[in-house]
């Protein structure tokens, strides 16, 4: 293993957990959330940091410790130090809109090495999706071992997306669903994406409709058990626990908890069914890049995004 590397990672918990395991080379942790809340193309600027930290503390409370942020990021300014950088990301949405601003970064800071991926996803003999903490030693370490060289036309392709990302028009992402490349899992992504913008019919995105869902389907007993069955069986977002918590509170207006049990109430069985449109009442003021989710609906009939 090379110590000359740079390892950026996609949290904490998987740069303690290469450590542990002696992987060589200097680790940058990339702790953002850039798959909600508002974008800029240019990321390496003052106004970024600021609209950024504005986000964070308005929507989840979290204070950005920005001389940490800056230490972090400092190690990007001298890159001649390093041979070559790899990018630790998951299969998820999450894990992708993250992974495309660290490339956009890259090409802003003139780092010019060359460039892998280990991205988790499918294991052998795994039936589902796995992260890359969620690996064994030898899975992480032989994940390592077949780490993906990006080409250009992978960069290339990652500052197209990220800059479709940060502006008003996210049905110019469509074409890229079907464009093959070396992120196995960006096509699955960005169907993803598309699918958080309320639905045509009921108002609520697909995850939102997945959370009442296993309100219905389920024996949900409280929040914290609704949280669990939602982080699980969420697909392609990735969304960490503050996120879902969040999506589970504004939906409070579609189930009834009397504390030892969550069930659907007459608004959440119309929402299901898709016999109204809710909406104005849900109000999910997010923002995605550049575009605010009230902005547009999804609809599944012509799989696009249609300007309210």
């Amino acid at each position: 293993m090379n110590s000359k590397t740079l390892h950026i990672t996609n949290g904490q918990k998987l740069t303690i957990y290469l450590k542990s395991l002696d992987v060589d080379g200097t680790f940058l942790t990339w702790q953002e959330m850039l798959c909600e809340g508002p974008t800029l193309e240019q990321m390496d600027s003052r106004i970024f940091l600021d609209i950024r930290k504005k986000f964070l503390q308005d929507f989840y409370e979290i204070e950005v410790d920005e001389d940490l942020v800056k230490q972090e990021l400092s190690i990007l300014n001298e890159p001649k130090v390093f041979s070559e950088v790899v990018l630790w990301f998951d299969f998820d949405l999450f894990c992708h809109i993250n992974m495309l601003s660290v490339i956009k970064l890259l090409s802003e800071k003139q780092v010019k090495l060359p460039l892998y991926l280990v991205c988790s996803g499918r294991v052998e003999d795994e039936k589902n999706l796995k992260r890359l903490t969620e690996l064994t030693r030898s899975q992480l370490l032989d994940h390592y071992k077949n780490k993906i060289r990006l080409l250009d036309s992978d960069k290339d392709l990652a500052r197209t997306l990220w800059h479709i990302y940060c502006g008003k028009d996210h049905n110019l992402l469509k074409p890229y669903i079907i464009k093959k490349s070396s992120f196995i899992y960006l096509n699955s992504c960005l169907k993803a994406h598309l699918t958080r913008f309320p639905n045509q019919k009921n108002g609520l995105s697909v995850l939102e409709e997945n959370i009442l869902s296993i309100i219905h389907d389920k024996n949900v007993k409280t929040k914290d058990h609704l949280l669990g069955y939602a982080l699980n069986f969420q697909g392609y977002y990735g969304y960490n626990a503050i996120q879902m918590r969040r999506k589970i509170n504004i939906l409070s207006l579609f189930y009834e908890d009397s504390g030892s049990q969550i069930e659907l109430n007459r608004k959440g069985h119309e929402a299901l069914m898709g016999t109204q449109n809710f909406a104005s009442l849900v109000n999910n003021n997010m923002t995605y890049g550049g575009v605010k989710c009230l902005d547009f609906y999804f609809s599944s009939e012509r799989n696009e995004l249609i300007k309210k």
